[in-house]
């Protein structure tokens, strides 16, 4: 599909293409078209629109009172794509057109083509929110000509293989049994495709299909696929680096990727891995441990030996701490009992999902689990949230494929909190995020200076004019153009980085200008700040999650996904709660120390106390065990996942037979007896 040659002449190779959404262009179609069902129509002009909707309704009988969902489907097709007399007329020569909301009518779909594609760049923008990326109507996906797509290899077309797991590809590809003049012609190619598959499903992502896109992995799963390519090319001699490869593994998985890693080190190379996977660090040859805290509180080194040394002779380190069991991640509290109100999912079937019905107790942290691939985030995110979030905030994207939800009235919000970035610039930070500048310019317009000065808020702002230095229009450093290279920044040489001119940072608040106060960690702050309740109280949330290393004025493009994920948590905790928010989180838990697994785990929990349900995709088993409720997909990933393998407690579902994460938690959760944890003779905990 890269080649004009078998690429599809309508997508170019994508397999989608951009076009006008039904459901974004009517949204309620429990709303009549005199009520404003579609929303381009809704904001033009009425009388035009009133005459529009009678002529409609004379020539083709479209009544504008009648709901749209209970027009006939006669009815709809002449409403999105127009009159059979216009219809008929597309692609020939222009004519005059003289009834244009009768027999006229070129439909809402035609029509909101034809203006955008010969509209102005300001009719474009407005029109642009009713596009979406839709499956391409010539090829349906497969991004090949119709003359490509006949192909078949034993019986198999290419586009049938892409779209198998990597699993399923494997078992596909050596069952191929080749004739000996078959064995010439494609013997080679058949071995390389089968070692490859082989290397793929090795390092954990056998659940992933062969077409899918390179932008929806995560860095996890690409990184592991990169792997794999350096397996095949058998190497020796080579210092590989990874950063945190198990970002995203059940800890079946992990399993065989720690294989894979000790494997290439038996070739002769050198593996470095940063990682907080407690499995991979007692795996490793050699540890070396960096803290004790986090940002000005770290940069030290603490140990450097191998994992038996760190569990005997490492005093100072915090990760030795959480191996030697000195310290412990979870916390022992009581197990809220699941409520007798909850989300229903019915008939969830979106991707791998098979017809699952499931419910979500509300009023607890409840954590969804599963080996990679099994359904967990087509559950959770697909379908739960993205029907919340249609039905709460009229949002545009259309949650993945199910019957129905019952008990939606019981939420009023609903939130996820992903470790996406807080701000795309270097002029979001922390304190612009959670709401906190707001509070500090006003502090700073209230003192007398200011007063005398005829300063206001405004004034201490570095995102307008006024109070920010120009030549670097706020930003304290300048961009230098560099072509054909990435642009260098220099810091700006009239405010030295500080932002602001020297008026504004005259203005002082117990020695401080505002400058100063954005170059403050969270903790240096709080001190010189906590007279102020609507300030200290922000402070104290950063403390709480974890983060009172940070500067309040500090770049978002500089905070990791983890610290981004706690910022976002924080501003949560400082808002008041109704009791009825749902939060959605998925592995929160990535790139966290066991120190900071622990903090995050003390702040889901104080969400849940508040009266909120918190619900978590998770690998993490420390996680897990701490969890009121666990729901398990599986048993494995792709076409061989998709079901509730069980549902319970921690403990119950440590007992259920057939579940993998049940499994690895036999051995963490308390329970009868070893004998009876041993036995899980549970199959499905309802």
């Amino acid at each position: 599909f890269n080649s004009p040659h078998g690429a599809c002449a309508q997508c170019q190779g994508l397999g989608a293409v951009y076009d006008f959404d039904q459901a974004r262009l009517i949204p309620d179609p429990s709303k009549s078209l005199a009520d404003g069902a579609v929303e381009p129509w809704a904001n033009g002009d009425v009388r035009l629109l009133k005459d529009a909707l009678a002529r409609l309704h004379e020539v083709h009988g479209i009544d504008p009172i009648v709901p749209v969902r209970k027009l006939t489907r006669k009815q709809r097709d002449v409403l999105l794509l127009g009159s059979p007399t216009a219809q008929a007329a597309t692609g020939k020569r222009k004519r005059t057109v003289t009834d244009p909301f009768g027999t006229d009518f070129e439909g809402l779909l035609p029509n909101l083509r034809r203006r955008y594609e010969a509209g102005s760049w300001t009719e474009r923008e407005a029109l642009e929110p009713y596009r979406a990326l839709a499956t391409c109507p010539s090829c349906e996906g497969a991004r090949l000509k119709p003359e490509a797509r006949a192909v078949r290899v034993k019986g198999h077309t290419i586009d049938a293989l892409t779209q198998l797991p990597v699993s399923d590809a494997q078992r596909a590809f050596d069952a191929f049994e080749l004739t000996a003049r078959e064995e010439l012609v494609a013997g080679r190619i058949l071995k390389e495709i089968r070692e490859r598959l082989r290397f793929l499903n090795e390092v954990g992502v056998g659940y992933l299909t062969l077409a899918r896109g390179a932008t929806t992995l995560s860095g996890g799963e690409g990184q592991r696929i990169r792997l794999a390519t350096q397996i095949g090319s058998s190497l020796s001699g080579v210092l590989y680096v990874l950063d945190e490869p198990s970002i995203g593994l059940h800890q079946r998985d992990n399993r065989r990727l720690l294989d894979t890693l000790e494997r290439l080190r038996d070739l002769g190379n050198t593996v470095l891995v940063v990682e907080h996977d407690e499995e991979t660090i007692r795996t490793a040859d050699y540890v070396v441990d960096l803290g004790p805290g986090a940002g000005e509180h770290g940069g030290e080194l603490l140990f450097q030996g191998t994992p038996e040394q760190m569990l005997t002779d490492a005093p100072g380190s915090v990760t030795g701490m959480y191996l030697r069991g000195e310290r412990s991640l979870v916390r022992a509290r009581a197990r809220r009992p699941a409520s007798r109100t909850g989300l229903r999912i019915t008939g969830a079937r979106q991707h791998n999902l098979q017809d699952v019905d499931v419910t979500f107790p509300l009023g607890v942290l409840t954590a969804v689990t599963g080996v990679s691939g099994s359904g967990k985030s087509t559950l959770v995110n697909d379908i739960l949230y993205k029907r919340l979030a249609k039905e709460l905030y009229r949002a545009t994207d259309q949650p993945g494929a199910h019957e129905r939800i019952d008990g939606l009235h019981h939420i009023d919000k609903v939130i996820q909190i992903d470790q996406s970035p807080i701000g795309r610039t270097p002029r979001s930070n922390p304190a612009t995020y959670i709401g906190l500048f707001t509070f500090i310019r006003d502090l700073f317009a209230m003192l007398p200076e200011s007063r005398q000065r005829g300063y206001k808020p405004g004034r201490f702002s570095f995102n307008v004019k006024g109070g920010r230095c120009e030549a670097c229009q706020g930003d304290g450093v300048m961009a230098i153009e560099m072509h054909f290279l990435p642009n260098v920044y220099v810091t700006c040489e009239q405010c030295k980085g500080r932002r602001y001119n020297r008026e504004t940072l005259d203005v002082r608040y117990r020695g401080k200008s505002i400058a100063d106060v954005l170059e403050l960690t969270v903790d240096q702050g709080l001190p010189l700040l906590e007279s102020f309740p609507s300030i200290a109280n922000k402070l104290r949330t950063l403390q709480q999650v974890g983060l009172g290393y940070l500067e309040l004025g500090q770049a978002a493009t500089t905070l990791s996904g983890g610290e981004a994920q706690r910022v976002k948590l924080s501003k949560e905790l400082s808002r008041r709660s109704t009791g009825r928010t749902l939060y959605v989180l998925d592995e929160p838990t990535t790139g966290l120390h066991f120190h900071d697994v622990a903090k995050l785990l003390e702040v889901l929990h104080q969400l849940v106390d508040q009266g909120n349900t918190v619900v978590v995709i998770e690998h993490n088993l420390d996680v897990v065990r701490s969890a009121d409720h666990v729901i398990d997909l599986g048993p494995e990933g792709g076409n061989g996942g998709g079901r509730i393998v069980g549902q319970g407690t921690p403990e119950q579902l440590a007992r259920v037979k057939g579940s993998h994460t049940g499994e690895f938690l036999a051995d963490l959760v308390p329970g009868p007896t070893a004998a009876a944890r041993r036995s899980r003779d549970i199959t499905v905990v309802a």
